[in-house]
């Protein structure tokens, strides 16, 4: 199993292409909500009251490790992106609740702007008061559970269901929250969003080590 255990030193379409003005028209609709994250959370400052050390950190990172890979530490709730020269940008994150995390190794094979989002029927059996409501899916937009942007996670060719996203939901970020996906704030998702091209491996650590 894949564990936590000292791998970071600082650890503590499917038939045809869209049509061009329905792809404009969604071009216009992620330039808006783009807009809605606003210029002083761009610029760095943390308007959501996070602790500092869940604020984008460049930190040092223990030899061997491959370049281009994201690990996400469910303990210290860090994601790291592995740059190649022996740094990697650290952020904090949100993991799934106890016995909703899925430890493994992913590949990010579908990235989407501002996307929409359907519960899974495990999480519309296991919460049915929380997200039988949403059953038939959402509209992506600021108040999309999957956020500003969303990572696809895929194991063995097939989509996992997880999920490496924005969130509305700032104040859980350093928590165990989600229902197995990774969340970041609106802001750090659009940083690493931009950063990781289709075909990265994304390594989610056991809380086990």
């Amino acid at each position: 199993m894949l564990t936590r255990r000292h791998f970071i030193i600082t650890s503590a379409a499917l038939f045809s292409a869209p049509l061009a003005g329905a792809a404009a028209a969604q071009d216009a609709v992620s330039f808006e909500f783009d807009a809605s994250v606003t210029r002083h959370e761009r610029a760095g400052s943390n308007p959501w009251g996070l602790h500092s050390r869940f604020m984008p950190t460049r930190v040092a990172h223990r030899e061997g490790l491959r370049p281009g890979d994201i690990h996400v530490d469910p303990v210290a709730k860090y994601l790291y992106h592995i740059a190649n020269d022996g740094t990697a940008m650290r952020y904090g994150v949100a993991v799934g609740r106890q016995g909703l995390q899925s430890p493994g190794t992913f590949t990010i094979n579908r990235k989407v702007a501002w996307p929409s989002w359907t519960p899974t029927a495990n999480m519309i059996r296991r919460e049915p008061h929380l997200y039988a409501q949403f059953a038939g899916g959402m509209a992506g937009g600021p108040d999309n559970p999957l956020g500003a942007r969303a990572l696809y996670l895929y194991r063995g060719g097939a989509d996992s269901m997880l999920r490496i996203h924005g969130t509305p939901q700032p104040w859980s970020i350093g928590t165990s929250a989600s229902s197995g996906c990774v969340r970041l704030v609106n802001d750090h998702i659009m940083q690493l969003y931009e950063a990781v091209p289709l075909g990265t491996r994304a390594i989610l650590h056991s809380a086990w080590s």
